[in-house]
């Protein structure tokens, strides 16, 4: 089984979080052969790390407005700290 979807690089974060929910689902049923399945799991693994990396970069790029001392609004990059 190809994983094109993985290799696809304009693939959306949604469309990945599509296609990982189809593969557990289809996991969960244990209705596929041995090789499907482990094809299946390794493309879910990887699409979770892309997905995971497209989170990251988002991540990066939220900016948060905080009031400064003198009231003013500045903007400030996301820090969960």
């Amino acid at each position: 089984m190809e994983d094109k979807a993985v290799a696809d690089p304009a693939m959306s974060f949604e469309r990945a979080a599509a296609r990982i929910d189809e593969i557990v689902r289809f996991l969960e049923k244990g209705d596929a052969p041995l090789e499907e399945s482990l094809a299946l799991f390794e493309e879910g693994a990887k699409l979770i790390k892309v997905a995971g990396k497209m989170l990251d970069e988002a991540e990066q790029t939220v900016a948060c407005l905080q009031k400064g001392d003198d009231g003013s609004l500045r903007e400030s990059l996301f820090d969960d700290e």
